[in-house]
């Protein structure tokens, strides 16, 4: 029969994915993290029994955070990445060539460690001479910052444990200091059919904030229900007002210039949630 791991995204409902070995299981300071080979997927970052990344499906998650926002702002210079220590979003920044700084800040340097070793296809730009690597609580980090960044990306956990603080109005205020005049935010919200009330907080905490507020969506096999949402806040810049000559030819899986506007098309369920 084999061995099998089980996400149980709900009480009553789960994903299942079939294993050839367990390459690390480690308890962190902060969680459990676990390095599966999986049939299907590939190596499989799994946190706290919640799966993080594939090396199969990831591009989707990390091609859409990165972005959606980077094409929007005119110019992007320096961003911040809080979380996503497995390295996907800061591969995705580096393919913009306006980007000058890269600051990845990751509370749980096992999670660098780790994705360093077991991914090296989503983690192998983590050592880039554009790239700053802290290891660092990002709610303090944001909250000591003013006026620094162009982007910001929040790739965090589901709102558990260490990532508690990054899902609560006080953080999406201490991102607008953050940014400069003209920056822009995007963090993920998980999905609508599971946590609908969480992408309704999240939207109006952020439009209490930000003048321009966007939620869109991607479709990521491996996260519970397989539709995702992202929610961005942004001072100046909409994310639908975008000039066709912004959108340089880069390496991209899931992401082009036709996607970014249609995933703002929300299906009527979801866009019902942000009334």
């Amino acid at each position: 029969m084999g061995i099998w791991f089980t996400e149980k995204q709900t009480a009553n409902f789960g994903i299942t994915a079939k294993i050839k070995q367990t390459l690390a299981a480690v308890q962190t300071d902060y969680q459990e993290l676990q390095m599966l080979e999986t049939e299907e997927w590939g190596n499989m970052l799994v946190l706290d029994d919640m799966v993080m990344t594939t090396e199969k499906d990831e591009f989707v998650y990390h091609e859409m955070v990165a972005h959606v926002p980077l094409f929007t702002h005119p110019n992007p210079k320096k961003v911040l990445v809080v979380g996503g220590g497995d390295g996907g979003v800061i591969r995705e920044v580096l393919k913009h060539k306006s980007v000058e700084k890269a600051v990845l800040v990751e509370i749980d340097g096992q999670v660098i460690e780790y994705s360093k070793k077991y991914l090296p296809t989503i983690a192998g730009t983590l050592d880039d001479d554009r790239v700053e690597v802290k290891v660092d609580d990002g709610f303090m980090y944001i909250a000591e910052s003013e006026r620094d960044f162009d982007v910001i990306m929040v790739d965090s956990t589901e709102p558990v444990g260490p990532a508690v603080n990054l899902f609560s109005q006080g953080f999406y205020a201490g991102i607008y200091k953050a940014l400069k005049d003209d920056g822009i935010f995007v963090a993920q919200t998980d999905n609508p059919w599971f946590k609908a009330d969480l992408i309704h907080q999240v939207y109006h905490d952020v439009s209490d904030i930000f003048p321009i507020t966007n939620v869109y969506t991607a479709n990521i096999p491996t996260y519970p229900s397989g539709l995702w949402t992202f929610t961005m806040g942004s001072k100046i810049h909409h994310p639908l007002k975008v000039k066709d000559e912004r959108f340089t030819e880069i390496e991209t899986k899931y992401y082009t210039p036709e996607i970014h506007t249609a995933a703002f098309a929300l299906p009527r369920f979801v866009k019902d949630l942000l009334d």
